[in-house]
């Protein structure tokens, strides 16, 4: 028994941790399937993550810290948008810049307004996003197995997990089921025969790249808001990046995409439970090499098991109108 609540606990600490990865990879799926490159993703949810956090401090109010987050990713992604879709700018070079410009700007304001070396003040109350615990959850505890599952694996998450957990079939139908996910998914792939019937490739491109920008914030939000309980200087740690990297190795497609991002998240989850443990035989593992377990993974599944991943045809090709 004590094995399988450690394996639940193992799976609910998952969870948490894939939460802003499902959110920034589902981002990033818009942007890439209109055609548009968004090595940005870590930048925007960065931004988000400091704003939330400002303004969750300054109000006191954990929502107001989501909208804050969700409006300062829109503005960013708005930006990376006017470069590369009005001005047809390089895609690769704008998110980039967008991430250098965010990593060093978000800890310069914090140190100016909150005077604690680039961190926000720690939050708490209503400044946080809360657990919530489901109906009967604690009711079923003792019954075997399922009641446990129920209580400590389904309940007790906060309201973002459960938002980011509903995402992914939301987007699936939007992405394979609506006017807008088809036009999406063609001008990611022939943006000339788009435009041919009459439809603007380019505002498109920028409802796609609100899609993303509006999901980085949340994805942000809860960084600062709800898995932690402030800012600090670089707190996303890559994570954009891993997205990006779950993005490619799910071949564009929600589901696939979901499953790396658990797959992440579970190594993620495994190496702050094996940090300072004597296992048989190895002994104890550096700790350096255990917090390097996620981004071990990434490279050698992108460099040799994701298989052939075809990306949108026309992706980080600037669309220029025949005259």
């Amino acid at each position: 028994m004590e094995t399988f609540e450690l394996t639940v606990l193992l799976l609910d600490a998952t969870f948490r941790v894939a939460t802003p990865l499902v959110l920034v990879a589902l981002a990033g799926l818009f942007s890439e399937r209109a055609g548009v490159v968004d090595i940005g993703l870590e930048g925007k949810m960065l931004g988000a993550a400091f704003a939330a956090a400002a303004a969750a401090t300054t109000f006191g109010s954990a929502w107001v810290g989501l909208c804050a987050g969700i409006m300062t990713s829109l503005a960013l992604s708005s930006l990376h948008a006017y470069a590369c879709v009005t001005h047809k700018g390089n895609q690769v070079v704008s998110g980039m810049a967008i991430n250098i410009v965010v990593a060093g700007l978000t800890p310069t304001l914090g140190f100016a307004w909150f005077k604690l070396g680039g961190r926000t003040p720690a939050l708490n109350g209503d400044a946080r996003f809360s657990s919530i615990t489901l109906p009967f959850a604690e009711a079923v505890r003792d019954i075997p197995i399922i009641g446990y599952i129920y209580a400590e694996l389904i309940s007790g998450h906060n309201i973002i997990v459960y938002i980011a957990a509903a995402a992914v079939p939301i987007v699936a139908y939007v992405l394979y089921r609506t006017r807008f996910g088809l036009r999406v998914r063609a001008v990611g792939e022939n943006p000339h025969a788009v435009d041919t019937a009459g439809i603007s490739v380019n505002t498109l491109r920028y409802q796609a790249l609100a899609v993303t920008g509006f999901l980085c914030g949340i994805a942000g939000t809860y960084l600062s808001t709800a898995h932690g309980a402030g800012f600090i200087r670089d707190m996303t740690a890559g994570k954009g990046y891993l997205a990006l990297a779950a993005l490619i190795f799910g071949k564009w497609k929600p589901v696939p995409t979901l499953f790396a991002c658990l797959l992440f998240a579970f190594t993620d989850a495994l190496q702050a439970r094996l940090q300072g443990v004597d296992l048989p035989i190895v002994g104890v593992i550096p700790v350096q090499f255990i917090q390097a377990l996620p981004y071990i993974l990434t490279v050698l599944l992108l460099a040799g098991f994701v298989g052939k991943a075809n990306p949108p045809k026309a992706i980080g090709e600037p669309y220029i109108k025949e005259r």
